[in-house]
C-alpha cells in the first residue's frame, strides 16, 4: 500500500511539474478595417465623359492596396440611396497612420483624388466620399 502511494505521489509531482502553461496574453490581430463609400449628390445626367475609379490605402512608404473599378459615365455614378460601398481590411498592417482614398480620371479631362487618413490605433474608417 506505501508503495502504491508512493507511485501515486511521485506520478502527479512529476505531472505537475512537465505540465507548464502558456501565461502570456493573447493579442487578437483582427487588423483594420477601411470602408470605402462612393456617391454623388449632384446631377450628372448630361454628363457622358468616362470616369474610372481606385481605392487605395498606404501608410508613409507603401502602397498597400490599390484597386481600379470598372470604367462609368460620369452620369452614372450612383447618388446617395445607392452608393456604392466597398469594405477591406488593410494587408501587411504596420499600425503606423495610413492615407485613404479614391483617385479618379476623367477621360480627356484630367485625374484627381479624394485623400482622408486613418489614424493609428484607429480600427475601422470610413471614408465617404460624394463626388462632386
Amino acid at each position: 500500500m506505501k508503495i502504491t502511494l508512493v507511485i501515486l505521489t511521485f506520478t502527479l509531482v512529476l505531472a505537475g511539474i512537465s505540465c507548464t502553461k502558456d501565461t502570456s496574453p493573447t493579442i487578437p490581430n483582427s487588423g483594420r478595417i477601411i470602408k470605402f463609400i462612393l456617391h454623388t449628390e449632384k446631377d450628372f445626367s448630361n454628363d457622358n465623359h468616362n470616369i474610372t475609379f481606385s481605392l487605395f490605402i498606404r501608410n508613409h512608404t507603401t502602397v498597400l492596396f490599390d484597386s481600379t473599378l470598372s470604367s462609368m459615365k460620369i452620369k452614372d455614378i450612383p447618388d446617395s440611396a445607392n452608393k456604392l460601398i466597398f469594405e477591406k481590411k488593410v494587408p501587411n498592417d504596420d499600425g503606423s497612420d495610413l492615407a485613404a482614398g479614391f483617385n479618379y480620371t476623367i477621360e480627356n479631362v484630367g485625374m484627381s483624388w479624394y485623400l482622408d487618413t486613418c489614424k493609428a490605433g484607429e480600427t475601422f474608417k470610413i471614408v465617404d466620399f460624394s463626388f462632386q
